[in-house]
């Protein structure tokens, strides 16, 4: 399918995986269909890809949108692909960024109720209509992450990065929390709570580096994650 198509994909329906009409048994076909057409799509990337996950919520106007343009520009100069989920907000500025420096600019959309046009600067698109799919083929096509304010689905998707490193699931690699300002909150939290509980090891606070400088995010990934 098309980008210009896939702008034509109708929305799903809220609560459609409650509410389908499809058995769960004929449901395993379509999932399996999005793993075989994700898998083939994404093993043909031949650069080394950097994920960028941020909110769908961000206007062009606002200082995050920038920077996360900044960072996605210099990655592509750099030789990286540049994924994010292919929505609107940071994910479309990174898109945005990497296409205009004529990187590959990949864009894994998902159908949604609101919020999720696919924006139009994905020159490598993919539709999904499953998130775990979807971030299937962020965790295993990546080799990096830069995880930019946002909200549940950014937190979610650094959880489960995190998570899955942490349990020994998938090999390390880099996770950067871009805008100290914004991640502190959470940062202090986690070793308040989660630390001091005991509920992590010290050794986690290592899955993460926190910085601010579009430069200083991707000279870091140049130095850990070799084109």
């Amino acid at each position: 399918m098309q980008f210009e198509e896939r702008r034509r994909v109708k929305r799903e329906p809220k609560h459609c995986l409650d509410n389908s009409v499809v058995g769960d048994s004929w449901r395993m076909f379509r999932i399996m269909a999005e793993f075989v057409d994700g898998f083939d799509a994404m093993s043909a990337v031949d650069v080394p890809a950097v994920t960028i996950y941020g909110s769908a919520r961000i206007s062009k106007e606002h200082k995050y949108y920038k920077l996360t343009e900044e960072i996605a520009t210099g990655l592509a100069q750099s030789g990286y692909a540049v994924v994010t989920g292919g929505g609107p907000g940071l994910m479309e500025a990174a898109n945005k960024g990497a296409a205009e420096a004529g990187g590959v600019s990949i864009g894994l959309n998902i159908s949604l109720p609101h919020e999720q046009a696919p924006n139009p600067y994905a020159n490598f698109p993919l539709h999904f209509k499953y998130f775990f799919v979807r971030k299937v083929m962020f965790m295993k096509y990546s080799m990096a992450f830069i995880c930019m304010p946002g909200g549940f689905g950014s937190l979610d998707e650094l959880f489960e990065a995190m998570t899955l490193i942490q349990t020994q699931r998938i090999k390390p690699f880099p996770i950067v929390l871009v805008g100290s300002d914004f991640w502190a909150g959470l940062v202090d939290w986690i070793k308040d709570k989660l630390l001091a509980e005991g509920n992590i090891n010290k050794e986690d606070l290592q899955l993460f580096r926190v910085l601010d400088d579009a430069e200083e995010v991707v000279n870091f990934i140049k130095k850990t994650v070799i084109v």
